[in-house]
This record gives structure tokens, sequence and C-alpha cells, in this order.
């Protein structure tokens, strides 16, 4: 028999004597606890939830221990037009909890209305989907306070972290960083134990990265539609619950407590963990879609509908929408925040389709409740935030238009540097703003150039190998007659589609990856390097790898001449950047700060004369060529960071070679040493004096000798 219990705190709270249970649903009728056998097999009981306060159905189970195996079923109107869809017949997941006990089997029975049928989603099915869904897990609450104690929440102060300037985020996926991984036990490849295995922490730290970002981790499903071609979801882009960390790559029996180790163990190698999070929609899709948790629990709250109710809004693209604007929904995913930030000890979240989480009814805000409620919370201080600046909604674009205190993808940085080195396009003007933080975009409202993520290329579309080998995409594994993927890559293959045995086809491949990974770590801003670009990674063409759990989107390990020789040239890019203030400033670089031995300005961009640039030089249509030169003693008075280097950046995106003076009078000195040279990594860092060479497609770097 279950007592009153508490309204709070929302999900299954255990303590000495018993267990809590509270979840929210406003417009039910009546809420049954369901427990089962150890295994979630056999249905043991249910148990009404005796009190309602305040939207919440609360009830507390005596006797009852960690490890219970749950869920509810919520009684309440099926009205799809005016936006309710209960159905009691569907066992639900508990929103809160932290552990799925099976996984998600696809069958009719899951859905609240009768597939096929001719009312469509209008009508009803009464078979009972316990069989088919997986069911919520009682687990320890470590941070949260037992029902007995006082109603707060334990503050945990945050982590000291330097700024994101300083650091060189990994974008990776749990599975695919290390499931073809030899160094690592076959039984724990692509698990959370795996990232933190030796091998891998010592590969991470030798390449110098400091923050690993990973692909989602909330639990999540198999779309039905992808079951029946034999793929899988492997992004993790459809939420079941916000609290549990995916059982699948769990190598043990507690994921929970597998992937708070791993976090941890990275911590000791300074490395930061941050999470790609789906807060945007769930995985029950639109109004034909499944009966798994929210929709049964109280679809008009949780999902954003239209104004004929039965339909919902689709900003996501993938069917609905949830519904941020809602407190208790807000409510769910800012204790789904501090969880992972508290117990779970992660450093900060990249914001899938984050212009869904600012839009209000009126359309974006950066003073919508939910940038309102990160910014006044103590647990989330000092957490990273990075959005994803866009969604498939009206007004969806929002890059630079975030609260002062996030970063965000920097999609333009990414177009326009491959535009540059791939297509000749005229964008000296553009380029350039970008190498030096976007402050076009971001300086307005007094972020720094930290704000601008910037990227070459992401778990969506072509890595940086298939950027520089293939002209279009190539998707058919995905099963959708490659329709499905972005079109407007900007790539190319160079002469040939694909793989090639043209050595010189394939040198100037390597050779623009390498331009590429140039232009990533020498830019101002915080780089993101995606997972196995290092090591001239293909997806064979797929530039929508969603589906394909396996070797098309798993890094290859094996060693080659080519791989290796990338890895290396990016290790050393890395080195630089961290050697070299200069390249990771706090403040926009524009010339207005004088250095301090030569009195010229922070930076000077010159032209294949090594003169000034003139407006004329901006705006030719076959020069690819610019110089920049940045004074490593050029610091506003009000900053107390130490001097660095000098650099002079050569970059000639064009197709003639141009000899470069390296007397000029604009010049700090007349002797540089060669630091980096794309298109001849191997150079011996000679001291150039008079001239210099700049190849097409080539890019260099040099260090004021005198």
């Amino acid at each position: 028999m279950l007592h009153e219990g508490r309204s709070w705190p929302l999900g299954a709270s255990p303590d000495e004597r018993g267990i809590n249970f509270a979840v929210f649903s406003a417009h039910a009728t009546a809420v049954e606890l369901c427990v089962f056998d150890a295994q979630g097999f056999k249905e043991l009981q249910r148990l009404s939830l005796p009190k309602q306060t305040d939207s919440v159905w609360h009830g507390y189970l005596p006797d009852a221990k960690v490890g219970l195996v749950y869920g509810y079923r919520v009684h309440g109107p099926y009205l799809p037009s005016e936006g309710h869809r209960f159905n009691a017949h569907k066992l639900l997941i508990d929103p809160y909890t932290r552990q799925l006990q099976g996984t998600l089997v696809w069958n009719d029975a899951n859905y609240g209305h009768i597939r096929g049928h001719a009312d469509k989603d209008l009508s009803f099915d009464t078979r009972d989907s316990s069989p088919y869904v997986p069911k919520s897990v009682v687990t320890e609450r470590t941070l949260t306070p037992t029902i007995s104690h006082a109603p707060h929440r334990q503050y945990q102060p945050p982590r000291e972290r330097a700024p994101l300037s300083e650091k060189v985020i990994f974008e990776g996926h749990v599975k695919g960083l290390t499931a073809l991984q030899d160094a690592i036990p076959e039984a724990l490849r692509g698990s959370y134990e795996a990232l933190s295995s030796t091998s891998m922490i010592e590969y991470l730290k030798r390449l110098g990265i400091t923050a690993l970002e990973l692909l989602p981790v909330h639990e999540f499903c198999d779309d039905d539609f992808l079951c029946e071609r034999g793929l899988k979801n492997y992004w993790g882009y459809q939420s079941l619950c916000f609290f549990a960390p995916a059982a699948r790559y769990a190598a043990s029996s507690n994921p929970q407590e597998e992937f708070k180790d791993t976090v941890k163990a990275l911590h000791e190698a300074d490395i930061e963990v941050l999470l790609d999070v789906v807060y945007n929609h769930t995985a029950e899709g639109n109004e034909m879609g499944p009966t798994l948790c929210y929709r049964g629990l109280d679809n008009f709250s949780y999902y954003r509908l239209e104004s004929d109710k039965r339909f919902y809004v689709n900003d996501s693209g993938t069917g609905n929408t949830l519904a941020l604007e809602h407190p208790r929904v807000l409510q769910m995913v800012m204790d789904s925040l501090r969880f992972w930030t508290n117990e779970m000890q992660v450093d900060g979240y990249r914001f899938d389709l984050a212009s869904i989480l600012g839009r209000e009814s009126y359309g974006f805000d950066r003073g919508a409740g939910f940038f309102d409620a990160i910014a006044q919370d103590p647990n989330l201080s000092d957490a990273r935030m990075i959005a994803e600046p866009w969604d498939l909604g009206p007004g969806g674009y929002q890059l630079g238009q975030y609260p002062a205190r996030w970063s965000e993808w920097n999609d333009q940085f990414r177009d326009t540097a491959r535009k540059f080195w791939n297509s000749n396009a005229a964008l000296l003007p553009e380029f350039s703003d970008k190498l030096l933080g976007s402050s076009s975009l971001f300086e307005w409202q007094g972020r720094e150039p930290s704000a601008s993520v910037n990227f070459i290329t992401a778990h969506d579309g072509f890595t940086l190998s298939d950027l520089v080998s293939y002209q279009s995409k190539h998707n058919l594994q995905n099963g959708e007659d490659n329709r499905d993927g972005h079109d407007g890559n900007h790539s190319s293959n160079h002469g040939v589609e694909g793989p090639t045995d043209d050595l010189a086809i394939n040198e100037l491949r390597l050779r623009q990856q390498r331009n590429f990974l140039c232009t990533l770590f020498l830019s101002q801003g915080t780089p993101m390097l995606l997972a196995g670009d290092e090591r001239d990674r293909t997806q064979q063409g797929n530039n929508n790898a969603y589906c394909q759990d396996n070797d098309i989107a798993w890094i290859d390990w094996q060693s080659t001449e080519q791989s290796d020789s990338l890895a290396e040239f990016t290790q050393s890019l890395i080195t630089l950047r961290k050697a070299q203030p200069v390249l990771r400033r706090q403040w926009y670089l524009h010339g207005h700060h004088q250095s301090l031995s030569t009195g010229l300005p922070d930076v000077s961009w010159l032209n294949s004369e090594a003169a000034l640039m003139l407006e004329e030089d901006w705006h030719k249509p076959d020069s690819g060529f610019v110089a920049l030169q940045m004074m490593g003693d050029a610091i506003p008075e009000n900053q107390s960071v130490q001097p660095s280097d000098t650099l002079l950046i050569l970059i000639n995106g064009g197709d003639e070679d141009v000899v470069f003076s390296l007397k000029a009078k604009m010049l700090a000195g007349s002797k540089w040493q060669l630091l980096v040279h794309s298109a001849d990594p191997v150079h011996t860092k000679p001291v150039l004096a008079g001239e210099q060479l700049c190849q097409w497609k080539s890019l260099q770097v040099l260090k004021l000798v005198e």
C-alpha cells in the first residue's frame, strides 16, 4: 500500500525506509505505479498514487529498495483534437529515471492508437505495451536529499576551469572512438570505460586534446524504420529520458557509476567532458508515433501543439518539440542539467537545435525563460554552454544572438573556410573575419572570441578526408536513395570522385587537409576537431552517418603513412597554438593596440607585395593570397597576459605561386623561422630572409627571429 509521501523531489527517491515516487501530470485523472520483477518481465503490482499536489502525483512505498523495477500507467481523456492522449494500457517510463531495464522492442502495442486504422491517431488501442517497453529502475541518489530532509538540493562548488579560449575540443562518439581500438580489451571497446583506458587517455594527451565532446549519451532508442532496414540510431538524437546514461555504452551493469568513473579519470588527465544534449524533442515523434513516456503522461503539457491540438509543432524536424515554456518541462530540463553537472561532474553542454530552447510564443529571445533559468542557477554557474544556434522553425537561424556567457557552433567559419580552400571563391574579407574570431558576429554584445566554436567538420557532414575527396554525398547505405544529408557541402574531389591511385591528386588532397587544419588551429576562438580527422578518416562519402553503427562511422586506428603523418601534423599545430598566446587572445584584434617593441599594430593584413592591403586587394576576383602579421607584444593595458612571439601567416588559397618579400617595412623584422608549411610539412625549419615562395593552395607560419 502506498502512503501519501511527498511531491518533491520528482522521480523515485529511496531512503532507509522505502521509496518516494513523484511524477508530474496536470491533466491526468489517476496515476498507477506498476511494480515489476527484477528482470522487468512480470508485472507484480499496480498501486494508485494517492495524492496530487500542484499537478504532481506522489506516493511512498514502504520497505521498497534500490533496484526496484517499475513504470507508470496514467489515466485521463483520450481526446487528440484537444491535445490529450492518455491511454492507461501503455506502460510509461518515469521521465526522471536514472536507469532503464531492457530496451525498446517495436510493436504495434506501443502506440496509443491502432496502427493502420481508418481513423489513424484518433483510434484507441487497448493492447498492453509493457512487454515491449523498457522499465525504470530505482537507483541511489547521492546528492539529492531523502524525503525526510529539508527540501533543498545540495550545492556543488564548480570545478576550476580555464577560459574556453585555452581549450581544444575533440568531438567524438562513445562507441566510435574505441570500437576498433586494438589496445583496449575487446569486452570494453565502445564503452564508457574504454574512454578512460590508458591507451585512449594517452592518445588524447599526446594529441593535445583538453576537452572531449561526446555525442548524446542520454538513453535513446533505435527508430522503427531503421530497425526495419537492419540499421541503428548511431548518433543518438532520439532521447527517451534525460537522466539515464545509455546502457548500450556500459561495459558493466551500472551505467551511471561507469560513466561517473570515466569522467573522473578524464578529469585526472586534465581533460574536460562536454555532452551533446537533446532537450528540443523526444523519441515519441508526431501524432503517429508511439506512447512511451511524455505523450502518455501529459501530452498537452510536455509538447508544443499546433492550433489544432491534434498536431505537433515540428521545429526539430523529428515530429515533435518539447514545450520548454511550460514551467514543469523547464524544471525537468534544469533538473537534468543539474544532475549531470553535480552528480556526474560533466563540465559543459552542446545544445542540439538550441534555438528551440530560446523560442517563446512570439519567437526566439535571448532573454527566454530557459536562458534566464541557466543564468541564475549557481549549480551551472561555471558550466560550459555551447549552442547549435539554429533549428527548423521560423526565425531559427540565430548565430551570434545567444546570451553573453554562451558560445556557439560557428557554421559560417566552416562554410567560409571550405569555400576559400575548395572553390577559389573571392572571400578574403569574410575569411579574415573568421580567422580573427568572427567579431562581426560576437563582439557586439561584449563576448570574447571564444564564443566562436570554430570547426571545419562535425559528426553531421563529410569528414575532413571526404571533404577533399568527394564532390557529392554517397549515402545509399542509409537506405533513403541518397535523399538524406546536406547537398551544399562546399567540397571538392580535386579531379576524381572518391579513392584514386593518382599520386598528384592524393598529395593535393593531403595538402588541403593540412590547410584546413591550419585554418582551424591558427584562428582566434575555440577550435573543435572531429575525432578521426587527424587520422585521415573516411566515411566513404557518406555525409549523414547517423545510422551507420559500423566501420563506416567508427575510427580506424590502423597505422598508415598518411594517417600517421596527418596526426603528427595536427599534434604540431595544437602544440603551436598552446605555445603562442597570440593565437588565442581573449580580446578581438583590430589593429587598435601597438607593439611595445616596434610600434606596429597588433595585426596587419598584407598583400603579395608585403604592403598593407588596400580595398581593391580584398576584392580581386582571382587573388587568394593574404599575409597576417600578429605582434606578440601588442597587449591592451587592461590585460595581464605575457607577451608571446610575433607570427607571420602566409595564406595562399589561389592557383598560382606567390613570392613574398620578407624585407618590407611593414614587417616586424627581416629574419623569420619557418614553423609550419602545409605544402612541405617535413621542412627543416630554416631561418628565412629575403623572399619566400608561397606555393598555390598552401599556408605557412613564420616566427620572428630579428
